[in-house]
This record gives C-alpha cells, structure tokens and sequence, in this order.
C-alpha cells in the first residue's frame, strides 16, 4: 500500500526544472546540516494533486512556525509542471515531495545573520497502490515509545526518530509502527491512528505531539458528513487493543486497515465495517 515504484526523471530545484542526477545542493544548505526545514508530500492521482490546498496550507504553517519566509502559492504551477514533464498524467499513483530548507550559510545554530534565499526541492516518485486484496488481508503494527521531539506537529525534516521507529517495524516484519508517550498513543511513523469503538472514530486530537495529518482531517470531515461520530481526544493504549477496528491515515498510506498489534489481533482481526466504509468514503472524494 503506497509502495515506492521509482523516481522520476524531472527534478524542481531553486526554479529550474533538471535532470535528477544533475540536481545538487550545497554542503552548506542549513536543510543538510541541521535539518533546518519543513517539507510536504502529496499523492497524484490520475495526474491531478490530491488536496494540494490543504498540503500547501499546512507547509505555509510549518515554515511560519520555524520562520522562514517562503510563499508557498508558488508551487503550485511546480506540481503541474512536474506532473507534466514525468508524464503522470495517466498514472493511477504517485507523490510529489517538496522541501524547502531555510538556505545556504555558515553553520550555526542560531539564524544566519545575513537573509540567505531559501533552497526549494521537489520530486515525484510512483506508487504501487493498494489492491483489494491487500485491503482486505489488512496489515500488522507494532508499539513502540514515542521519541520525538516535542513539536512533532511541523512537518520539519529532522525524522530520525520515526526513521528508528519505522526500522523496529520492518525488523519486526510488519508494515507499521503505533508510536506512544506516557501510555498514550499518538500516531505512527508517517501516518494517524484511527480506532473504532461502538461505530465511533476516535483519533488523538492535533496537538502539539500530532501531525494533523491531510488525509486525518479529510476522513473527519467525510465521516462527520456521513455521520459517522468522530472523537477526537487521547487513546489509552489499553483501549488500542481493545478497540473494535484500527486503520491508518496517510497521503502514501490512505486508509491501511489495522488487524494485529504486537501479534494481538484487532477485534475479529479483519477489517471492520466502519473502516471499509471510511475507505470508500474517501476513494469517492478523490474521483
């Protein structure tokens, strides 16, 4: 489900538009160095950017919370002009990344005290998409402790965290990670947590230790649409394993049906009704 395929050819970097192997970036970007930067991901659908606005939004935040003066609206002719030169425009599934770091300076930990120009990077990649198959088989997590830095709310490019978390996953031989703190849980590596209990979605609330994740609040408002309650507030992780259904929200995970954590099975450990519902609702939203 949301498996890289490849890159593509065409590069964006600092306005111009190049081979992927040609584009390079200084030694001394402060995105390299520091990992001084904020960055986006969002899917391609059929050749159209799925919720770019809410994307682009959510980048504007993150770069106005680490100050970094950057307007975003200039991207998005970017996205239609790599989505044309790569050819997307029949590909059932792929992303466009984008990073932008704050420049090019001397390293210190403090701001530069000369304005540098920001270094904007995009790429795309295909997809393997999920199968019906693959839905219905649903995918396996496992916990483990949330050591993140305490602002995981800014998409900022400094993961290694979630890098170390995502490894546990795959040394485990599972495809995701449910990250917690304190006893309770937050989210996953690159993804949210939903669980089901009683026809109700429950999520974390978007608070300083979440993502608000795109996808997370498409599916509140698709499931508040179609009135589906949704609850948004903390998850013991007793009740994780105790809940009826669990999936994943992501831009390359969409809607990952949850069945074992820990080798625990979820409910009747298949996906559940509210979930598949929730899967349609939002495979409709992105015709």
């Amino acid at each position: 489900m949301g498996r890289y395929v490849a890159a593509m050819d065409t590069v964006y970097l600092n306005g111009e538009y190049l081979p992927h192997d040609k584009a390079f970036v200084s030694v001394d970007d402060r995105g390299f160095l520091l990992g001084d930067a904020c960055y986006e991901a969002t899917a391609i659908h059929h050749g159209r950017c799925a919720f770019l606005d809410r994307h682009l939004a959510r980048l504007a935040d993150g770069l106005a919370e680490i100050r970094i003066e950057f307007d975003v609206t200039a991207l998005v002719p970017v996205h239609d002009e790599l989505i044309r030169r790569n050819r997307l425009a029949d590909a059932s599934l792929a992303m466009i990344y984008l990073q932008v770091t704050r420049g090019v300076a001397p390293r210190t930990h403090a701001f530069p005290i000369d304005a540098v120009t920001p270094t904007v990077y995009a790429a795309t990649k295909t997809l393997s998409a999920a199968t019906p198959a693959d839905f219905d088989r649903g995918s396996s997590a496992i916990t483990h402790p949330d050591l993140r830095w305490l602002l995981p709310r800014i998409k900022a490019t400094g993961l290694l965290p979630n890098v170390l978390a995502q490894q546990a996953a795959t040394e485990a031989g599972v495809t995701d990670v449910v990250l917690h703190r304190d006893g309770v849980v937050t989210e996953g590596a690159h993804n949210n947590i939903f669980i089901v209990n009683d026809n109700r979605l429950i999520t974390a609330p978007a608070d300083d230790l979440v993502l608000a994740g795109v996808t997370r609040a498409v599916v509140i408002d698709l499931a508040r649409a179609a009135g589906i309650p949704v609850d948004e507030r903390r998850i013991e992780l007793d009740e994780l394993f105790a809940a009826d259904e669990v999936f994943l929200t992501g831009t390359t995970t969409e809607i990952r049906p949850t069945v074992t954590i820990d080798d625990r099975p979820i409910g009747s450990g298949r996906p559940g009704p509210v979930t598949r519902r929730v899967h349609s609702l939002y495979t409709a939203a992105l015709d």
